[in-house]
């Protein structure tokens, strides 16, 4: 089993909205660079954990608690002419782009940034070093394991 931090924008997909979607389930669409893309498509599993991030807003941290419940397959929205994330290079028979499906285990106070700064525990964390802007990143056993046991406050 591995574990992710995976990061989206509350104004694209928030965690209330992955609450509200049927199943509580969402394609982890529009992913557009080759590692994070790459962490998806060989080694994402079923049941892998997924701390669910908010970025890019007021105050990014960690919202919740998921898991990936489907295998990487392709991206629909690079065939789309009509979506942000349409890639024209792109065909059915040789697609670019992946998601994995993930699905809401809890939502949880949020965890802000400057609070997973404060924890030597997460030094290495990938999302905290400088210059990191992946959207998808893996995390160390360890880290998850402090994360949910000593800062999920329900």
């Amino acid at each position: 089993m591995r574990y992710w931090l995976m990061k989206s924008e509350p104004s694209d997909c928030s965690i209330d909205d992955l609450a509200a979607m049927p199943g509580q389930t969402v394609a982890w669409y529009g992913v557009r660079n080759y590692q994070a893309r790459n962490f998806m498509r060989n080694q994402m599993n079923i049941d892998d954990g997924v701390l669910f991030y908010h970025s890019n807003c007021k105050q990014p941290g960690i919202a919740g608690i998921a898991k990936v419940c489907a295998l990487a397959y392709p991206d629909s929205t690079q065939f789309n002419p009509k979506s942000k994330y349409f890639d024209p290079k792109a065909t059915q028979e040789q697609p670019r782009w992946f998601n994995v499906d993930v699905q809401l285990v809890k939502i949880i106070a949020l965890i802000p940034l400057d609070e997973l700064r404060r924890h030597p525990e997460l030094a290495g964390m990938r999302t905290l070093q400088r210059g990191n802007r992946l959207s998808i990143t893996p995390l160390d056993p360890a880290e998850w394991k402090f994360i949910t046991s000593q800062l999920v406050k329900n």
